[in-house]
């Protein structure tokens, strides 16, 4: 794999660090500025919907100049909402630091898969993007932990102000080792736009919604389902994060693994096994070792969809994958919100702490439903013809819109 990835990698993980680790500094935070808890969730809330916001709005602003460097930008501008975070005088400023990070989030991972897979061959895409996704996965076992612990012993600032730092490292990184990738002739905002008539990239995204929609409905409950259920110290929750974070770094090895040789089937497979173990997690949450295999397997099977969904995203796109690429990005996080919104709901409607579990088998038994959909409708699409088939015969063929 080229050294190239391994910058955008670092730029991963520092993203990955700042959008988790705020989970952990939440109650000093609401402390120093005399907010509730959940006033201080608004700086999750508000990441995520920068990210959603952020991902398309600034890939179609980037459209003018090189990848390389609106990857560059976009870690500027992560390291600026860091630093304003490590500095915010008050909670709104915080919000706003917080914010403008978030923007960076979904246009680099969107951008930079498609920089990822150019790197290679064709048949190593999937490898290749899941390696750059690996500095995310590293993020919730090293960084999420390690930024919590020195938050918590120093002060939160100084969490940020490292996580700056990481971001400064990022943008070196890519200055130096990402080779100059101009814009391709032609890119224009309207070609990227046709992406989104083609069915199978929505489905695609409507699966990213869906399925990882299903992880987080489990994910962002587990403290109280641990501790009220299982009978965990919260001590422990850490380390049951920390062990769903080894999940996902396993998870995104297999998708990407397998990704490039059989991305269907794989789809299939963790889509299936997610809405399976989501399905039991209420009576397996129960027992103290149970519940952390099954924290294990929900990071697995949910991360192990991410480098197949982005792949498949960047193939249906064509000739315009950046805009698809990054607001599948942002279609993460959308789902991040909704499972986490509809746990919240069911929780609220007295149904208990393990409840949000059901809410994310359904969502993940829905993204499988839709992968079969996409399967079927790709066998009904004539195959576009390759090369050597004649620009003639290339031109009869049209992609499929919706009407």
């Amino acid at each position: 794999m080229p050294l190239a990835l391994i910058a955008l990698a670092v730029g991963a993980f520092g993203i990955g660090t700042t959008e988790f680790v705020i989970m952990g500094l939440l109650p000093g935070i609401a402390a120093d500025y005399g907010v509730t808890i959940p006033t201080a969730g608004l700086l999750v809330t508000g990441y995520a919907l920068g990210v959603v916001i952020g991902a398309p709005v600034l890939t179609v602003l980037g459209n003018k100049v090189s990848r390389k460097r609106m990857l560059m930008v976009l870690m500027g501008l992560f390291v600026l909402g860091n630093v304003v975070s490590a500095l915010a005088p008050s909670f709104g400023v915080m919000l706003a630091g917080r914010v403008v990070a978030s923007l960076a989030h979904g246009s680099f991972f969107g951008i930079g898969s498609v920089v990822a897979a150019g790197l290679v061959a064709p048949d190593k895409k999937a490898g290749a993007i899941a390696t750059m996704f690996t500095g995310l996965t590293i993020a919730n076992i090293v960084g999420v932990p390690l930024g919590t612990f020195i938050g918590q012993a120093v002060g939160w600032r100084t969490t940020f102000a490292v996580v700056a730092a990481l971001g400064v490292a990022g943008l070196l990184g890519i200055a130096r080792l990402v080779p100059a990738m101009p814009r391709p002739e032609g890119a224009r905002l309207r070609g990227e736009l046709t992406a989104f008539r083609n069915p199978q990239v929505l489905l695609a995204m409507a699966m990213t919604v869906l399925g990882f929609g299903g992880v987080f409905a489990a994910i962002t409950y587990i403290a109280p389902m641990t501790t009220e259920v299982t009978g965990y110290s919260e001590g422990a929750v850490t380390w049951l994060l920390v062990l769903f974070g080894v999940g996902m770094f396993l998870g995104n090895l297999l998708g990407g693994r397998y990704a490039d040789r059989a991305l269907m089937p794989l789809l299939y497979a963790t889509l299936g096994g997610l809405a399976v173990v989501l399905a039991l997690f209420p009576v397996l949450a129960h027992d103290k070792v149970l519940a952390a295999v099954a924290i294990l397997l929900v990071g697995a099977l949910g991360f192990a969809t991410v480098p197949p969904l982005q792949k498949r995203v960047l193939d249906q796109a064509h000739g315009a994958p950046t805009l698809a690429s990054a607001v599948n990005i942002g279609a993460f996080n959308l789902g991040n919100a909704l499972a986490a919104w509809l746990g919240g709901l069911v929780i609220a409607a007295g149904f208990g702490y393990t409840s949000p579990n059901w809410v994310g088998a359904v969502l993940a038994a829905a993204a499988l439903g839709l992968a079969f959909w996409s399967a079927a409708l790709e066998r009904r699409t004539p195959a576009a013809p390759t090369a050597d088939a004649g620009a003639a015969d290339a031109a009869a063929v049209r992609t499929p819109v919706l009407h």
